[in-house]
């Protein structure tokens, strides 16, 4: 493998530039003088074995971002988890199978934390994987992302494929998923306030018992991570990408209401499941690197805030 790569010049294409994560990947390499190759769901099913390796021939990206994944939150992977884990698989075989048919100079797989076992020691490092019993409400999930890790360490060792692997902590910003059967927390959070302050409303519930804490990174800055990664690791292992810091979802909640203009009360339903209790990554490889987040937790959940303003209330508003 190569030691040092560039962006400039190259093709690349982002599967799943329509999410989060793509969305925000397109923004950053605007900055770079590279072709962005993008197609929509409609135009090309990643399920579809066949399909994905005939675009993958014909376009010849010299990178590959796989981004596209079936995600959602505890209720959504309680309620969907053959979709989870048949999808994602289908997705991740797919582009990466294909991509190596296709010559692809370099591939980045998008993982997850929540890959890493529910009892891992904090905070976690890369070489947690696979040492303990992973979190039984987004299991599925996090089976299906263990493999696609596992399939680029295995290109790379069998083919000497530069198929790397970053494992983002828990992500939120620009482009989020405002579902109230799908949404991660920071967007669910998001709405419940929102609503409760357009509603007039006295109490908002909020799922578990607000204990668990959580390491929260603004989509943005993972960008410019996978950026970083792209052009200066050719590993084996994963890379964990974070911040470092952890909150509390009880002071999430507090933080998003006063964000919001929530004056009412917060109540923690301990009848619902809180997931793992604490999972933050040890960041010390990326940090190596020479890569560290830009935005603070405060900032980016206002900036977070202000994009669901303009992207669903004032388009509801319409």
């Amino acid at each position: 493998m190569t030691e040092n790569f560039t962006l400039h010049n190259k093709r690349v294409y982002i599967a799943g530039h329509q999410g989060m994560v793509g969305s925000a990947l397109m923004r950053r390499l605007t900055e770079y003088d590279c072709e962005i190759l993008s197609v929509s769901r409609e135009n090309l099913d990643l399920t579809r074995q066949t399909d994905v390796e005939r675009w993958l021939v014909r376009e010849k990206p010299d990178v590959v971002v796989l981004a596209a994944a079936r995600v959602g939150g505890i209720l959504a992977n309680q309620t969907y988890p053959a979709d989870f884990i048949t999808d994602n698989l289908l997705i991740q075989s797919n582009v990466i199978g294909g991509a190596y048919m296709a010559g692809v100079q370099k591939l980045l797989f998008l993982g997850s934390s929540c890959i890493y076992p529910k009892e891992a020691q904090q905070p976690i490092t890369e070489d947690a994987l696979l040492s303990g019993k992973l979190e039984p409400t987004n299991e599925a999930y996090a089976i299906a992302k263990i493999a696609g890790l596992q399939m680029c360490r295995s290109y790379a060792r069998q083919y000497d494929a530069n198929f790397i692997t970053a494992m983002p902590c828990n992500l939120y910003g620009k482009g989020d998923r405002y579902d109230k059967l799908g949404s991660h927390v920071v967007p669910a959070l998001i709405m419940k306030m929102h609503d409760a302050v357009r509603s007039g409303a006295s109490q908002v519930s909020v799922w578990g018992s607000g204990k668990p804490l959580r390491e929260f990174l603004y989509v943005d800055d993972l960008a410019d991570a996978l950026v970083f990664l792209l052009e200066n690791y050719n590993g084996l292992d994963p890379v964990n990408v974070g911040t470092g810091d952890e909150v509390s979802i009880h002071d999430l909640a507090l933080m998003i209401a006063d964000i919001a203009g929530y004056k009412g009360d917060i109540v923690f339903d301990t009848g619902k499941p809180d997931g793992t209790l604490r999972k933050c990554l040890d960041n010390s490889r990326i940090h190596g690197l020479g890569w560290t987040a830009q935005t603070s937790l405060e900032d980016g959940l206002l900036q977070a805030y202000q994009w669901y303003q303009q992207k669903y209330v004032s388009q509801q508003a319409a």
